[in-house]
């Protein structure tokens, strides 16, 4: 029966083709390598080196098989991770922050994803604004925060992990629901519910289209929370411009409409987290976190 230690010394000999060599690589000393070698050839009934005095040379079946082994060995290596990876994450847990915009769809889908993936893991998201998150992450309070594009500190890593189309929002009845593409030159003078400075990062992106554009629309009323923006919209007062998924939001004389603010204009949804965390689950929680549907 071929074992791993044996296709482990013949790797080792194939690279060095020098026995001695081999064997200090190895940690061990020259017979139970030869006798490695040996057991190998006979278990395969082939000659894998070509051996002299003076020199060590792998046969046609040697250079045929090393490659094999080699992907023996590195698989080995892969079930061994695995295994260890699953052990660490059984019984863990992890803290998530998230801003309350995720809720409509976002958060959702990661809390099934995780449920499914990781179902031996116990999850505790806690909302917070985006700035909160930063300063609970570098606090320990929480692993992995969502938030909305911030600046952060070296300490602190942020990836993109999901990224959403912008959508009008208007009353029902208004002369703009009846389109299915509003322009957003027609919004220029219409009543307007705004995202206040306290949504930095919204305020930033509608500010920015509008003067891109030259329009200027009749800004009524600036909240932070599309969940408030979207009530406003609902009892008539204006319109808005919400992320897409928004309209998960449960408002029946409120409809949405797709509307274009530049070419690359969109909302995006970062995960951040500590360079130093060591949590288990952490990596793991990263790679599912990516959600790539637009």
């Amino acid at each position: 029966m071929i074992e791993f230690a044996q296709i482990r010394a013949f790797v080792a000999v194939a690279d060095e083709l020098h026995f001695g060599r081999a064997a200090k690589r190895l940690n061990m000393t020259q017979p139970p390598l030869s006798r490695h070698i040996q057991l190998l050839e006979q278990s395969l009934d082939v000659m894998l080196l070509e051996r002299t005095s003076r020199s060590v040379e792998l046969t046609m079946a040697g250079r045929a098989f090393l490659g094999e082994a080699r992907a023996l060995l590195q698989q080995r290596e892969n079930a061994i991770k695995a295994a260890r990876e699953a052990g660490a994450l059984a019984g863990g847990s992890v803290k998530i922050g998230f801003v309350g915009a995720t809720t409509y769809g976002y958060l959702p889908w990661l809390a099934s994803r995780l449920r499914t993936e990781l179902p031996q893991v116990e999850t505790d998201f806690v909302e917070m604004t985006s700035r909160e998150q930063l300063d609970a992450l570098k606090s320990g309070q929480i692993d992995l925060g969502l938030v909305r594009p911030l600046k952060t500190v070296d300490s602190v890593r942020s990836a993109c992990v999901f990224r959403e189309e912008l959508a009008l929002a208007l009353p029902l009845e208004h002369a703009l629901a009846a389109r299915r593409r509003p322009e957003l030159e027609q919004l220029d003078g219409q009543p307007f519910i705004m995202y206040s400075t306290a949504g930095p990062y919204m305020n930033s992106l509608l500010t920015m289209a509008f003067a891109a554009a030259g329009i200027r629309p009749n800004v009524v009323q600036s909240m932070s929370q599309a969940q408030s923006i979207l009530a406003l919209v609902s009892t008539g007062l204006g319109l808005a411009i919400v992320p897409g998924e928004t309209r998960n939001a449960c408002f029946d004389n409120v409809v949405f409409r797709p509307i274009r603010l530049g070419a690359a204009v969109f909302a995006e949804l970062h995960a951040i987290w500590r360079n130093d965390n060591r949590n288990p689950v952490l990596p793991r929680l990263r790679e599912l976190a990516f959600r790539n549907e637009n």
